[in-house]
């Protein structure tokens, strides 16, 4: 097996240039920061953790081989103890062209780039209502709409996200309002309304009707009946809370993925009509499962039905109570009859990643301390299991931070690759004040978007290639580069923001649309353009630029949800109107030694609850101090 040589030092770096990840990365002296992202993450095939030594160590190389990585001979000027510049420190003969091209961005090309990204929105909105509307998504290539794939139910690629109810329209509603397009939001709302019924023999994933379809409506019924709100009075006539009802309706509908689990972990799907399939799996994942909290929990309090709150609370105390008694991390599937881990892996990307962003959400949003409890914990185990490289982002020896994917009981790495959904990450550190390590995290997504022009589904950080070749026009890159620029206002993540548009608009618009990269290599395409293009990837391209959009002027605070949907952060959802305690509800224990079988008693939702009728009814925390790169 061939060994990749560790290059540790930038003054060493001209002298050994070939060694260097970042060449890989195509990044030159222009880009004005010294990521110097030399991941020399060599291992044996069977991924051993080095007897005696401890996550959390500096540098990867002595941790996977203590007397020295094979190859470093070959690397022989490049010493141990060559000191590593700072993390975030500039190139030294390049601070002037950093200060050129990266401390400033000019008031007209700001401008440009909003234009651009407002665009880039309508032209995959337009052309959806065109051509697709009202089946679920766009087809961008072919100029045609999709729906589910009926003809092979065990299509879960398509069956779980599209359910024959208008997907685009419904997830974009907010969208329109964030570009400040009343009187179309207005249009698409009515539309909703006297089109989209749920009343379909559809069997769906409860994660993603959740967060696209739930999450939109409850969030566009917000912003239409509330003008203290960012967007101001824009209420409709005659309005008569027709969208609560229906999410409230759909929400019904997903009630049963709750019922007959001994854990009180949902099932993964549900149909509209008839609920659980009869051949449904009892496997689910931890995100899938775990990510309801915000959503559901907002509709209790909306309508005043304990019901939705109760069952997706008790989810994910059932899986907070599975995470392991040793490191306290979680896996990333879990069996909802047993308790018992089916896939052990824990890191940060698909299937966990929404799990710890809803901890903290839901605790900025309803208060409950038992939320915040959890995240920390988690956070800390992530920390301390997950997060390999030096101890200090920005300073100190050792390799950048990187967080991999590790045995949930024993933190040993199981893997070598990182997916493009923990590009997310950043933008929950940036929520949680941890706006250094935000920092450096997103360095290293940044640095493989410039060498592809988009994310790879997953890249090797040990082979330096991609794993997983697609990219379906995923958002987290662009949310966390939003976030950081709200937190540190640099300029630096404008010209960042401008990185990924133009990569977009070059590599990924086609005919009626933009379209999914089957390869980021060569940059052929797959028909298809998923909602979440238009209701996250633009919208934060937009607000990224907008610096006078009323979510940034009104003094509202808000959150946005896993998909994209703007949320009030409003007194009323601190707020119960039933009872403090319910008599089956339990809460967060210990870690428990033994996965139990059973988690709660209550192993169906009472009748008369279930089918309540509905009642008419910062963003960002604040930081103390603005983290600058200079």
């Amino acid at each position: 097996m061939r060994w990749r040589c560790v290059v540790v030092a930038l003054l060493v770096l001209r002298a050994a240039l070939n060694c260097a990840l970042w060449l890989a990365f195509g990044l030159g002296p222009s880009w004005g920061f010294n990521f110097p992202l030399h991941f020399s993450f060599n291992r044996p095939a069977s991924l051993p953790e080095p007897a005696g030594v401890q996550p959390g160590n500096d540098a990867w190389s002595r941790r996977l081989y203590p007397q020295g990585a094979p190859g470093d001979a070959t690397c022989s000027r490049v010493s141990a103890n060559t000191p590593k510049e700072s993390y975030l420190s500039f190139f030294k003969e390049s601070r002037d062209e950093y200060d050129r091209k990266y401390s400033s961005f000019p008031h007209a090309l700001r401008v440009k780039m909003r234009r651009m990204a407002k665009d880039m929105f309508y032209f995959g909105y337009d052309n959806y209502m065109k051509h697709a509307f009202p089946e679920d998504e766009l087809n961008p290539i072919d100029c045609a709409g999709r729906g589910p794939d009926t003809l092979n139910p065990s299509n879960i690629n398509i069956n779980d996200v599209l359910g024959n109810y208008s997907l685009t329209l419904i997830d974009t509603l907010d969208t329109l309002l964030v570009l400040g397009n009343v009187s179309e939001f207005h249009r698409a709302v009515k539309l909703v309304i006297d089109t989209v019924s749920f009343d379909k023999d559809s069997t769906v994933q409860v994660f993603e009707a959740n967060i696209r379809i739930l999450g939109s409506l409850i969030s566009a019924h917000i912003l239409l009946t509330d003008p203290r709100h960012p967007f101001g009075d824009i209420g409709l006539d005659d309005y008569d809370d027709e969208l609560l009802h229906l999410a409230h309706d759909l929400a019904v509908r997903l009630l049963p993925a709750f019922e007959n689990t001994s854990t009180g972990i949902p099932y993964p799907r549900v149909n509209l009509k008839r609920g659980v399939p009869a051949d449904s799996i009892n496997e689910t994942c931890t995100a899938g499962a775990g990510s309801l909290l915000v959503e559901f929990g907002i509709l209790s309090r909306l309508i005043g039905d304990s019901t939705f709150e109760w069952v997706a609370r008790r989810a994910v105390r059932a899986l907070w109570n599975l995470r392991s008694n040793e490191t306290g991390l979680l896996g990333n599937v879990v069996n909802i009859q047993t308790g018992q881990w089916v896939g052990k892996q824990s890191g940060l990307g698909a299937g966990m990643d929404s799990f710890y962003e809803y901890l903290l959400k839901s605790y900025i949003l309803f208060g409950e301390k038992e939320d915040y409890k959890m995240f920390t914990a988690a956070y800390e185990s992530i920390q301390s299991h997950l997060r390999r490289g030096r101890e200090a982002c920005n300073e100190g020896e050792g390799d950048p931070p990187l967080y991999v994917n590790v045995n949930m009981f024993n933190g040993q790495i199981m893997n070598t690759w990182i997916d493009s959904l923990q590009a997310f990450f950043p933008g929950l550190q940036v929520l949680n004040g941890d706006v250094e390590n935000a920092i450096c995290l997103h360095a290293f997504y940044y640095a493989i978007w410039r060498r592809f022009g988009a994310l790879p589904e997953r890249y090797n950080w040990q082979l330096q290639a991609p794993d997983v070749l697609f990219y379906p026009l995923r958002p987290e890159l662009v949310e966390s580069t939003y976030l950081l620029y709200q937190a540190t206002k640099n300029p630096f993540y404008l010209h960042v923001g401008m990185d990924i548009l133009q990569s977009l608009e070059t590599n990924t618009k086609v005919k009626c649309g933009y379209a999914t990269l089957h390869h980021v290599v060569d940059k052929s395409k797959e028909d298809r353009m998923e909602s979440f293009f238009l209701s996250e990837t633009c919208k934060y391209l937009y607000l990224l630029f907008d610096e006078e959009n009323p979510l940034h002027r009104s003094g509202s605070r808000y959150i946005f949800t896993t998909e994209g949907h703007v949320v009030p952060i409003d007194p009323r959802f601190r707020e119960k109107s039933w009872e403090e305690h319910l008599p089956c509800e339990e809460p967060a224990r210990e870690p428990i030694k033994q996965p139990q079988a059973n988690i709660s008693n209550c192993e169906r939702i009472p009748e008369e609850r279930r089918y309540a009728l509905p009642l008419k009814s910062m963003y960002m925390r604040q930081i103390d101090h603005m983290v600058g790169l200079s």
